[in-house]
């Protein structure tokens, strides 16, 4: 890339909020320094670049992120009032970050709240979070998550929940159930976004079936251009239109490059011959670490490039985002290895023709509108 497109890149996400749909920074503070909120904040420094993560304030600055949702996601181990739990101390990592970097991050919960935060200088901090369990089949719990500050609910993680079905999972409901359209239509009620992201193709359209709000898929590229399970089928991107919702393109490697993906299924059978769960993130990574199977494939940003464009074509440009799912991933791609490589991405497209209205739109625009929309949603319903 030349220097130009990065300095116009660079440039116009220092006027336009560069909004990412997910980031893993508390799960992996918590991995670190331990569960307790306050060792988990308090022992790293992240005014320093940090090695071991990919987020550190530095780099979110040299990324020009604008608003980051940072995800308050536990495993699908925990169940029960045990995720319940997890999850509230997940909420209090992201209040002490904010509270212990006060001039780099502000919470937000609103779109304008965000870009006044952005206009500030500092970076909007939003709450996800990511998996149905985290509410332990209770509505009240859901309710409880949105008034302190959660925006949106992952219907799954990489399990089936007792109400949906997972993309990673044996389909056992055929997509939502009666409860978990329940769950939907009070999701739209209070005004949390219907993360669709993990969930299977068939959960995917019983949500848009049912919602009375735009979606979000915070996380997730094109089946089309790698067939993933973790990806989203044509159909459901050209469906996004007619419901307003945002598809935001992530950066995990084994769902954007097909020779990673490929590699991953060769990992996958080792790891099921030697009685392990391939889904289970920290045993995949451990496992990988030591295989000695063929060394992993590099996916690269021009494999990015390639979903963003797709989604683009079938969506289109008002429909489509960024979640870059840094920190949830133990490799990202070359050129996208940290935070800091949102610069290169939208430089990248502007290359290749992009406008910067519509690379605007795809930085944050979209899923700001998205945002409002829940919110005008929630107060339609008086939620």
């Amino acid at each position: 890339m030349n220097t130009t497109a990065h300095d116009r890149a660079s440039a116009l996400l220092a006027t336009t909020p560069l909004v990412d749909g997910h980031n893993d920074l508390p799960w992996a503070l918590r991995a670190l320094a331990g569960p307790d909120p306050a060792d988990a904040v308090d022992g790293i420094d992240l005014t320093a670049v940090q090695p071991r993560l990919q987020t550190d304030l530095p780099r979110l600055r040299a990324g020009r992120v604008g608003a980051q949702f940072w995800s308050v996601y536990v495993p699908c181990s925990f169940t029960g009032d045990s995720a319940v739990t997890a999850t509230l101390e997940q909420i209090e990592v992201v209040h002490r970050l904010v509270e212990r970097y006060p001039e780099h991050l502000a919470l937000v919960r609103t779109a304008d709240e965000a870009e006044a935060v952005f206009r500030d200088g500092r970076i909007a901090s939003l709450l996800g979070a990511e998996g149905g369990h985290s509410i332990a089949g209770s509505l009240g719990a859901l309710r409880a998550l949105r008034r302190l500050g959660v925006r949106y609910l992952t219907l799954t993680h990489n399990l089936n929940t007792d109400w949906a079905d997972s993309a990673t999972d044996e389909p056992v409901h055929g997509g939502l159930t009666d409860f978990g359209r329940e769950v939907v239509r009070e999701m739209n009620r209070i005004g949390m976004l219907v993360d669709l992201s993990h969930v299977a193709a068939t959960t995917m359209r019983d949500a848009l079936a049912t919602t009375s709000a735009p979606v979000v898929f915070t996380h997730s590229s094109c089946r089309a251009v790698n067939d993933h399970p973790r990806n989203v089928p044509d159909d459901v991107l050209e469906a996004l239109p007619g419901n307003g919702g945002v598809c935001m393109v992530t950066f995990v490697p084994r769902f954007v490059s097909p020779a990673v993906a490929a590699w991953d299924g060769r990992l996958h059978e080792a790891m099921t011959a030697a009685g392990l769960d391939h889904r289970d993130l920290r045993a995949r990574d451990a496992f990988a670490a030591a295989w000695d199977g063929p060394p992993p494939p590099t996916a690269t940003l021009d494999d990015v490039v390639a979903h963003l464009e797709h989604a683009r074509e079938v969506a289109g440009i008002d429909h489509i985002g960024i979640g870059g799912d840094y920190d949830g991933a133990a490799e990202l791609p070359a050129g996208l290895e940290d935070v800091a490589g949102y610069p290169a991405l939208f430089g990248a497209l502007l290359e290749r023709g992009w406008s910067a209205e519509d690379c605007a739109r795809l930085a944050g625009r979209n899923v700001l509108r998205v945002l409002r929309a829940a919110d005008d949603v929630a107060r339609a319903a008086g939620g």
